[in-house]
């Protein structure tokens, strides 16, 4: 099988000839491999993050996983104005702007030489005042242009998936965009303003998981990074299941598989998934202390209903174990969640800059070895 069918059959909870093996490199180390500031590659696109890191999947030959943001037009909008700010040897202060009727939209944005990039200025500040300008801009979607997805799959070709994903209402869909003490605030003091920003973000995911499914990539991919760890399950079921649960049955039904990405505590959200929705597959399903997650325990309660990819630690295990270390911890995932299929070898989260290459190279060479079915 290519890297592409067997990611495809795994994420369908289908039996591949051996697991797939994905570390999750998605900007460190491709950044790093570059031998460029980190900057070039997040500002001045030299070269774009996923054309790095589709030159980092082939450098250590995994079964590779492009995910990609979906290229927004707008109708009547103004060109986004990009200004630099405060720039020193060590960082890159840049803001971006965008004009409503009812004001300006800002975000303030702090690259590093030998780090991703941060927000250090939100967007949202006040929601009385800006809810007018999110209703606005949302209302606003033209269409999705899908030119970087189709370059990204010729590019990648067999060697992996790309993936198209999708925000869904939620403190993990807003982080980006406000600070999570407003956003505490908001949910208790304007539950009125909380629900029509989870509305207009509705149909605007909605709007745009149309013409995704239309141009059916390989997968669709659930953006909620922290879908549990930045708010109670209660908040999530009422924020973010709603959507999620349209988007997921309109991909079932058109054949699309979806994965949803999650970081930190997901054990709750597993049980959600699997039995609420009709997502394929959940990610990364990280274990104590980052996460809550029990690889085992979870493969025998909802192995037959949702495709697992997990859950190596990135914090201690990749960055400071050894590698005879790490091949004992793959063997102990692929016992744990392989059988029958359905199981993607992964870390729990992304692997940090200065990540060991021979413990990503030991982590793909035990899959390859062990993970044959």
């Amino acid at each position: 099988m290519t890297s592409k069918e067997r990611f495809l059959a795994a994420v369908r909870g289908e039996q591949p000839d051996r697991v797939p093996v994905c570390p999750d490199i998605s900007n460190m180390i491709p950044c790093r491999l570059t031998g460029k500031p980190f900057w070039d590659v997040y500002i001045f696109q030299n070269p774009p993050l996923w054309k790095a890191y589709i030159e980092a999947a082939e450098y250590f030959g995994f079964d590779a996983w492009s995910d990609w943001a979906p290229d927004l037009e707008f109708k009547g909008i103004p060109r986004v104005s990009f200004q630099f700010g405060r720039v020193s040897r060590e960082s890159v202060v840049a803001g971006a702007t965008i004009g409503t009727p009812f004001g300006i939209i800002g975000q303030e944005m702090t690259y590093r030489a030998a780090d991703p990039p941060a927000t250090t200025g939100p967007a949202l500040k006040n929601l009385v005042e800006d809810i007018r300008k999110i209703r606005w801009l949302l209302r606003r979607i033209k269409r999705v242009k899908f030119d970087n997805a189709v370059e990204r799959r010729g590019l990648l070709g067999d060697r992996g998936v790309v993936g198209v994903s999708i925000s869904i209402p939620g403190f993990q869909g807003w982080i980006d965009f406000a600070t999570l003490e407003n956003l505490s605030y908001w949910y208790f003091d304007r539950p009125d303003l909380i629900e029509e920003l989870r509305r207009v973000h509705h149909a605007a995911a909605l709007k745009v998981a149309e013409q995704i499914i239309d141009f059916r990539p390989d997968i669709i991919d659930i953006a909620a990074s922290g879908g549990i760890t930045l708010q109670s399950p209660k908040i999530f079921r009422e924020l973010a299941l709603p959507t999620l649960k349209v988007i997921t049955r309109w991909a079932r039904e058109a054949g699309v598989p979806t994965m949803m990405h999650s970081c930190g505590r997901a054990r709750d959200l597993v049980s959600i998934c699997a039995e609420e929705t009709d997502l394929n597959c959940l990610n990364p399903l990280e274990r104590p202390p980052l996460g809550d997650c029990d690889l085992r325990e979870i493969k025998r309660a909802y192995g037959s209903r949702l495709a697992l990819m997990g859950n190596l630690p990135t914090t201690t295990l990749m960055l400071f174990g050894a590698p005879d270390e790490v091949e004992s911890e793959c063997i102990a995932a692929i016992d744990d969640a392989a059988a029958g299929g359905g199981f993607i070898l992964s870390t729990g989260d992304q692997c940090g800059r200065d990540t060991p290459e021979e413990n990503i190279f030991r982590m793909i060479d035990t899959a390859h070895r062990y993970g044959k079915y």
